[in-house]
């Protein structure tokens, strides 16, 4: 159909409190990079590198708990994501996604896969990804709902948007490729930011809920799916995205040809 790149997220056979699942040389997302390559190999394969579909407690790090109170291991999680990115490369993902909101793990992943072999595989970095109410339907597809607390400790302040420019930056120094802002349509004002303060290859994530209010409005005969989805991604190209990541992927590329 002409789509450029796929990104995959892997729902695993077993969940741990290693996220072993992530990082193993047979695991979802690594079997799947290898097929995808023997079938399509000019199709550009992204592989998102996070640990909350692979940990029994769905958090995107290894978590310490001690009573009503947990906390999330910045330094042992980063160990995990670079070692998951490594075994990502290693199956033939052009581009690694590290998407965990952790301190430090583009420089560490980045040290890991050149330490590897792999210093042509690029990091697109979720460096602006919000605490957001809007990820819903893909937490609950990706069977990763943190099973106690939230995420707030480690996603974005949705008001804070000083603090979304400090860490695209910080991810850009550490090597970030490619830097990524989530959700979409609430924050196309920090996309337009990172765009214009930084001059580097910006992405955005239209995520599940975005998509699933304009399903449902659809199906309620309140609004055109086409001419909505067009407006939508017009509006993120114009912000600034160079690149969207979408679940209207197939049928952007039908009505864009006409």
């Amino acid at each position: 159909m002409g789509l450029p790149a796929v990104l995959l997220f892997g729902i695993p056979k077993a969940k741990d409190e290693k996220a072993s699942s992530a990082y193993a040389s047979n695991g979802v997302v690594q079997d799947a990079v290898r097929q995808i390559k023997q079938c399509a190999p000019g199709l550009t394969v992204i592989s998102d590198v996070c640990l909350c579909e692979y940990m029994s407690h769905g958090h995107c790090g290894v978590a310490r708990i001690d009573g009503e109170h947990f906390d999330i291991l910045n330094d042992e999680s980063v160990e995990l994501i670079a070692k998951t990115a490594v075994s990502h490369a290693q199956a033939g993902a052009d581009f690694v996604a590290p998407s965990d909101m952790m301190d430090g793990r583009i420089g560490a992943v980045r040290a890991a896969l050149d330490d590897a072999g792999f210093d042509q595989t690029g990091i697109i970095s979720y460096a602006a990804k919000f605490a957001s109410a809007f990820y819903g339907p893909f937490r609950e597809a990706a069977e990763s709902p943190p099973q106690f607390g939230d995420r707030s400790s480690y996603q974005m302040d949705p008001a804070n948007a000083d603090e979304a420019l400090h860490e695209v930056e910080l991810d850009l120094a550490e090597g970030a490729d490619i830097v990524l802002v989530k959700p979409a349509l609430p924050y196309l004002d920090i996309l337009w930011r990172v765009r214009e303060r930084f001059g580097r290859p910006t992405a955005v994530y239209h995520v599940s809920v975005e998509y699933a209010l304009i399903k449902d409005a659809t199906e309620k005969g309140m609004l055109d799916e086409r001419a909505a989805v067009l407006e939508i991604m017009t509006s993120l190209k114009r912000a600034g995205a160079d690149f969207i990541i979408t679940y209207w992927g197939r049928e952007l590329i039908q009505w864009l040809r006409g």
